[in-house]
């Protein structure tokens, strides 16, 4: 039974960029920045963007002839990851999703827009539009001359300039680029997402054709290969996260005295904390070895089955770890001024972003068992 390579590499390049991203993270989102943010509209701070487009985080897996630094998809791993780690969202992942999407086409179209997405264009994809993630039936078509249908929970989309509408047109799959501008406001209904730190929309489409950019060139496949480099960069972020959890429920374990003693002292509370940091170091082996993995061109086996295999233990890691926090903070755990019930929401959200645990173990099998033993 072969379940693919396991290696690891960490290249100097992306320890510096680990380096750089954790003293910018930190300096941009200290916890009291990232609360502030929760009612806000767009739910992050614009310099905090501009000053990661300086960095060219948006371009950093795209080709040097679009303006990108071509550092490759496991570059963007260590970012998102130290992103996780100060909560800190901005459009970033839906922006280099999208530019992943329309890069995986091969279109000249696309350049255009990779040129904008590298420059620091704001961009989507709007994955869903039926009840089920999982389902591959597309009711946005383009016929008659009009690009029309509806689209839900598209991230960060009051923001994006660039949007990436998946759709179909005389019975194939295109991929439909579709300016901000031309969704109107009316068209678009704001959604509450229980991660209070992301933001999301539903829009509806009826726009002409001849006002578009369509890509009929390997869609299919860009889209299916983009929605596991995003599962990656899911895991990456929650990854981060689980770590801070950690940190702010030893220091209050460290703290807290009751009858008499820490709490830290009893052994019911040791062991689940070290359980986390376990399954931590067993998350970041697998976001890690998914990044060395990765590559500009289409997703091999190994490296499929290590974004499987990353995306089932990362988002379980950091429920599991925000979960302990609010039941170790006691009564204040359950309260939404107390920090663990931001890394609870941020693990439920992202336990369901690009396929729940079950979804990734399914399709693992399939790529591990033959015919015979399945």
């Amino acid at each position: 039974m072969d379940f693919g390579k396991t290696q690891i590499s960490f290249s100097e390049e992306r320890a510096m960029l680990l380096d750089a991203a954790q003293g910018l993270c930190a300096d941009l989102s200290p916890i009291d920045k990232v609360r502030s943010l929760l009612e806000d509209d767009i739910g992050y701070d614009e310099t905090a963007w501009q000053q990661m487009v300086e960095m060219g985080w948006t371009g950093l897996a795209l080709p040097e002839s679009v303006g990108g630094s071509d550092f490759g998809l496991g570059a963007l791993v260590p970012l998102f990851e130290c992103m996780g780690k100060r909560l800190l969202t901005t459009p970033l992942m839906s922006t280099v999703l999208a530019a992943e999407c329309l890069r995986r086409t091969g279109d000249p179209a696309a350049v255009t827009s990779l040129e904008q997405i590298a420059a620091g264009a704001k961009a989507t994809v709007a994955f869903v539009e039926a009840d089920d993630w999982g389902s591959q039936h597309l009711t946005t078509r383009i016929e008659d001359g009009k690009l029309q249908g509806s689209k839900r929970h598209v991230a960060d989309a009051a923001d994006a300039t660039i949007f990436v509408i998946p759709a179909m047109r005389e019975g194939v799959k295109v991929l439909a680029i579709v300016r901000g501008d031309q969704i109107d406001t009316a068209c678009r209904t704001k959604h509450d997402v229980l991660d209070a730190t992301r933001r999301a929309q539903s829009i509806t489409l009826d726009i002409a054709e001849a006002d578009i950019t369509v890509i009929a060139s390997n869609a299919e496949k860009a889209l299916e290969e983009t929605q596991l480099i995003g599962a990656l960069l899911v895991a990456a972020e929650s990854t981060g996260a689980a770590v801070s959890c950690l940190n702010v429920t030893v220091d209050y374990l460290k703290t807290r005295k009751q009858f008499g003693r820490l709490i830290g002292s009893y052994q019911a509370l040791k062991h689940p904390s070290v359980d986390i940091l376990c399954a931590i170091e067993s998350s970041k082996s697998l976001i890690y070895q998914a990044a060395t993995e990765l590559n500009a061109d289409a997703l091999s086996r190994d490296a499929r089955i290590a974004c499987h295999m990353a995306k089932s233990k990362a988002s379980e890691t950091l429920v599991f770890a925000g979960d302990r926090a609010v039941q170790f903070h006691g009564g204040m755990g359950f309260t939404y001024e107390c920090d663990a019930q931001l890394y609870l929401r941020r693990g439920l959200w992202a336990q369901q972003a690009f396929g729940d645990p079950m979804h990734h173990r399914k399709r693992l099998a399939q790529l591990i068992l033959d015919d015979e033993q399945v």
